[in-house]
């Protein structure tokens, strides 16, 4: 298997696999700017129309993870393993389709008081986001262990963090909230929210596979 990998580095290979994934993990980035904004917006219109922000992000997402499985099928030699960059991009994916569906679910449930653990998770989220973007960028070298092995510990950390939040804040609503439909929407967006940390992690657990593989 070491020599497989020896033989491949020696051959020419395209390079540009490195370029989709870190548009990927920067189209990624993006989204953290309006989900922010999201619980702060004061009308409907504006929940609306940041929502149709991110649903935007998320389709041009789409398109850079359908251009990366074409480029797979036309390209010979790749610099990772074919199955590592479908698996990492499709991971990237499913962070942006969580929070769409998250940002949707926020727009469309009309909340009339969002909670501060919403405004904490997507806090954490975007840390989280933010530190997967390091370690995609980290792909052109893989010999950098520590500071990869650092992103992986922080993303990590976060996703951890996210399940204190999301486990306070589901007993806080419980306690708390009367209106078993607000239960419900609230209960929703968390869950949205955490699944998408969630998510972070198993896209930092796929860069952890590729770097054990090369190293």
């Amino acid at each position: 298997m070491k020599l497989d990998r020896i033989i491949k580095k020696l051959l020419p290979h395209d390079d540009h696999f490195y370029d989709l994934l870190e548009e990927s993990a920067d189209n990624l980035i993006k989204a953290g700017e309006p989900l922010k904004k999201l619980p702060l917006c004061k009308t409907h219109d504006q929940r609306l129309k940041t929502a149709k922000h991110i649903k935007d992000i998320e389709h041009e997402g789409d398109s850079i993870t359908h251009r990366i499985f074409s480029e797979l099928n036309s390209t010979f030699v790749t610099p990772l393993d074919r199955e590592d960059i479908h698996e990492l991009a499709s991971a990237l994916d499913d962070v942006l389709d969580h929070i769409d569906g998250c940002a949707n679910r926020f727009a469309q449930y009309k909340i009339s008081r969002v909670p501060k653990s919403i405004i904490s998770l997507i806090d954490v989220l975007i840390l989280s986001m933010d530190e997967l973007k390091n370690g995609v960028c980290l792909l052109r070298n893989l010999n950098d262990t520590e500071r990869l092995q650092i992103s992986f510990k922080k993303i990590n950390e976060y996703e951890n963090k996210a399940d204190d939040i999301f486990d306070k804040a589901v007993a806080d609503l419980f306690e708390k909230e009367k209106n078993p439909i607000q239960i419900i929407k609230i209960k929703e967006i968390l869950v949205g929210l955490e699944t998408a940390t969630d998510k972070c992690e198993d896209a930092a657990n796929v860069l952890e596979g590729i770097l054990i593989k090369h190293n």
